[in-house]
C-alpha cells in the first residue's frame, strides 16, 4: 500500500455534494488498498463521507481535525 502526497483531496470551501463527489471521482485511479485523505469543511461531511464508504465498500480508515478541517482518510475496496 502506498500513500503519496498528491492523495489528497482539498475540498474546503465546497459544499454538499462535491467532497464525496470529488473523492469518488479520485478514487476510481487508486488501486485496491491504496489510501487518499480529504480535507472538508462542509458540515454535512460528516455524514456524507462516512455513507459514501459504506455504501462503496471502501474502509474508513481514520477520521480528525487539521487545520480548518475535518479529515477523512479512506482506503479503496
Amino acid at each position: 500500500m502506498r500513500l503519496m502526497s498528491t492523495d489528497l483531496i482539498d475540498a474546503r470551501g465546497l459544499l454538499c455534494p462535491l467532497p464525496v463527489l470529488r473523492l469518488r471521482k479520485r478514487m476510481r485511479n487508486l488501486a485496491s488498498g491504496d489510501q487518499i485523505t480529504l480535507w472538508a469543511d462542509d458540515p454535512a461531511a460528516v455524514i456524507d463521507v462516512p455513507h459514501f464508504c459504506a455504501e462503496a465498500g471502501h474502509l474508513l480508515v481514520e477520521t480528525g481535525e487539521r487545520e480548518t478541517a475535518q479529515t477523512y482518510t479512506v482506503q479503496k475496496k
